[in-house]
């Protein structure tokens, strides 16, 4: 079993940028159903990265949790299915 989960982030809002604090993540679009395909992201050496399904721009505030966006709404919290 996996130790590490994947930070998950979503733009309901429409935001045109949202502050993550993980370098490594994975974009849904919207909140299921309303999603695009996942995509793993990874910003390498930049600070921020353009998700090339829905053009979201997420910037790293490493201020932040791993799991946490601003605005908060935008981290999408995976529960997983007994």
């Amino acid at each position: 079993m996996a130790e590490h989960v994947i930070p998950h982030f979503q733009n309901d809002p429409g935001l045109p940028v949202i502050q993550i604090g993980a370098k490594e993540f994975m974009c849904v679009g919207a909140t299921p159903p309303f999603d695009h395909p996942h995509v793993f992201l990874d910003m390498g050496d930049e600070n921020e990265i353009v998700c090339p399904y829905c053009s979201t721009l997420y910037r790293l505030d490493p201020t932040l949790d791993e799991h946490a966006a601003r605005p908060a709404e935008c981290a999408l919290h995976m529960t997983a299915a007994a």
